[in-house]
């Protein structure tokens, strides 16, 4: 499924800005937050692609 692994993407290209901004930078915190909300709405494409597989079947 093409929608979960580009939510895997995401994901793995945060793990940088993640360690930044728990040193204290703060552009990457705000880099962080604006990739946590790519992710959420890729998490919610995915979940959309089952629900329309579960009502196929």
């Amino acid at each position: 499924m093409q929608a979960y692994e580009d939510l895997k993407v995401l994901v793995a290209e945060i793990e940088a800005d993640i360690s930044k901004a728990e040193g204290g930078n703060k552009a990457a915190g705000t880099r962080v937050r604006k990739q946590m909300q790519n992710i959420k709405q890729a998490a919610q494409g995915v979940r959309n692609s089952i629900l329309e597989i579960r009502s196929v079947q």
